[in-house]
């Protein structure tokens, strides 16, 4: 089966096993889920992430975390731009999430980052997902 957006399936992949309560979500692997994979990590969203060797591709296996009351870190988790619509912002335009509680992720020239790397380093790229 084709997956059109690889990263948009991902995204739903970790909302459904977190509103599942699942320990860990998988998908294949790519180089661009395993950036956003390690972006969620460093932010503390995920516990953990392994890319595992299998046939006819990888996989990426992403262990979620949840709360001691045994709800997700992750509460929303968004794409913004989709393969028909590319949604690209200039340094100025970079969006806040839920005020700097949650991040946005960008793909910008100097590879995968945080909203808040893409300001310090002044670039602008397109906005891939927001997460709160």
């Amino acid at each position: 089966m084709t997956i059109t957006d690889p990263i948009g399936d991902m995204l739903t992949r970790i909302r459904n096993a977190g509103m599942g309560r699942k320990a860990e979500a998988t998908m294949p692997a790519s180089k661009m889920l395993v950036e956003i994979a390690r972006i969620l990590k460093e932010e503390g969203y995920i516990a953990d992430y392994a890319v595992e060797p299998a046939s006819p591709r990888p996989i990426l296996r992403i262990r979620l975390k949840f709360t001691p009351d045994k709800r997700p870190v992750i509460r929303e988790i968004k794409r913004v731009s989709k393969p028909g619509l590319r949604i690209y912002v200039g340094k100025a335009e970079i969006p806040r999430v839920k005020g700097g509680l949650g991040i946005a992720i960008l793909t910008t020239s100097q590879g995968v980052m945080t909203d808040a790397e893409a300001r310090r380093r002044g670039i602008g790229g397109e906005v891939i997902c927001t997460v709160f």
